[in-house]
């Protein structure tokens, strides 16, 4: 029985089978590739279609080259908004400093400082100009970057007859949004520039005040000890004393207050001690209007000893650096510019054709210890002479050997009828110091 009834059931199955393909009734499931539209794939007639026509295979590119243009902008559209949250995150950073600006508040110098000490544009430099240079530059790059964002375009949902997308420019809300807050930026940087000058300007301000109270101070003192130094009734006679510059600077110095008569030859004598180097510097210089050197003994650097007559030169054959004390005589006469040289009594050079037939003008300033670059004044620190002189006379004559070797071995004492060296006669400034000395006592212990 049961093999009767599966040989009925494979005639009828059979049979059926048969009729479909005589019918062409069969139908066949395939997969539908990624990407193409899904449909039945048979044609009109009921046979399946084999082939697509030239207009669905167009479409068909068309579709996919959206897609990929969709995705394309998509990545974009992710760009930008990665570039708009760090300019938010960057002008949000500089509102929150806006808010806690010194508006309402104290804007001391002290306040002032502390503000600039916040980092709210990265690290600013603490110089006030680098620091403006700084935020320039921000500046600028910020400009630069909200060029950029607005030359920027947002995909559209047309589509152009070619299948590509059209682009519109960002929206007018973004863009102006973009344009407040650069706008409210750049006040925020213009102020704190402006507090930046201000600052500079003021630290200007106190440190000129400051120099000013300093010299004020400084002057005043210079005063008292000078009113002092006249009162003082130590010296034994008016010419035992001595001006001592102990330093080599610009400020320290003596001043004979004697001037000149016009003269057409000198003598001048002075004691000299001092172991400075390189140069002792400037024992003593004569300036005139018109002529800051009209007489000047200097030894500069590893230089001789000079004398400057009318700014012409002649070099001296004297050794003083040793830090003994020593009797100098320079004379001069202007038949020939013809000139002498003394040490210690001892004619050591001699010579001609300095400044020949050139007057000694009068009216003008002797200094003691600085080289003058104006009349009275104008000093260079490393012309400055560094040590101790006394005894510092001038004639309008050239004196004979014999004077100056009894002014030198102490067994004459003879005042200058030009200058004489008399403690009325002396002042010091910026610190030098009349002290009372006896020459030859001192200078016969020294030896």
């Amino acid at each position: 029985m049961l093999t009767l009834v599966v040989g009925l059931l494979y005639l009828v199955s059979g049979r059926t089978v048969r009729s479909q393909e005589a019918t062409g009734s069969r139908f066949v499931c395939n997969a539908i590739p990624p990407g193409a539209e899904p449909g039945c794939g048979y044609g009109p007639t009921g046979n399946r279609v084999q082939s697509s026509s030239p207009v669905e295979d167009e479409l068909r590119n068309t579709i996919i080259q959206l897609r990929e243009t969709i995705l394309q902008q998509k990545e974009t559209i992710v760009s930008q908004q990665g570039t708009i949250k760090e300019l938010n995150s960057k002008l949000a950073r500089c509102e929150a400093a806006a808010d806690e600006s010194p508006q309402g508040k104290s804007r001391g110098q002290g306040s002032r400082r502390k503000e600039y000490g916040k980092n709210t544009m990265g690290d600013l430099p603490r110089d006030p100009g680098e620091t403006i240079d700084q935020l320039g530059k921000t500046m600028q790059s910020l400009k630069g970057r909200l060029e950029n964002l607005e030359s920027l375009r947002l995909p559209s949902t047309n589509v152009s007859a070619g299948g590509v997308s059209a682009l519109t420019p960002l929206p007018l809300e973004l863009r102006e949004l973009l344009r407040q807050r650069l706008g409210a930026l750049e006040t925020q940087l213009l102020r704190k520039v402006a507090d930046l000058e201000e600052e500079k300007s003021q630290l200007y301000n106190d440190t000129a005040a400051h120099r000013q109270r300093t010299e004020s101070t400084l002057n005043s003192l210079l005063e008292r000890i000078t009113e002092l130094e006249k009162n003082n009734n130590a010296f034994k006679s008016p010419e035992d004393f001595k001006v001592s510059l102990p330093l080599r600077t610009n400020y320290l110095y003596g001043r004979i207050k004697k001037s000149l008569p016009e003269m057409y030859a000198f003598t001048v004598c002075m004691w000299l001690k001092s172991g400075a180097s390189p140069g002792i510097g400037t024992p003593f210089s004569y300036g005139v209007p018109g002529q800051a050197n009209e007489i000047v003994l200097i030894e500069w650097g590893n230089n001789p000893i000079e004398l400057l007559v009318n700014d012409k030169v002649a070099q001296l054959p004297l050794s003083v650096s040793d830090g003994r004390w020593h009797h100098i005589c320079i004379t001069w006469t202007t038949r020939d510019g013809f000139w002498e040289a003394y040490q210690d009594g001892e004619r050591l050079g001699t010579g001609d054709n300095l400044a020949p037939w050139h007057p000694i003008k009068p009216g003008g300033v002797i200094i003691l210890g600085q080289e003058q670059d104006i009349v009275g004044g104008r000093f260079d620190a490393t012309q400055a002479f560094v040590g101790e002189l006394s005894q510092f006379n001038m004639w309008d004559r050239v004196l004979r050997p014999v004077d100056i070797m009894g002014l030198a071995n102490c067994s004459a004492y003879m005042p200058g009828n030009v200058v004489p060296w008399i403690d009325a006669n002396v002042e010091v400034f910026g610190g030098a110091s009349k002290t009372a000395l006896e020459i030859c006592e001192d200078r016969a212990f020294d030896s």
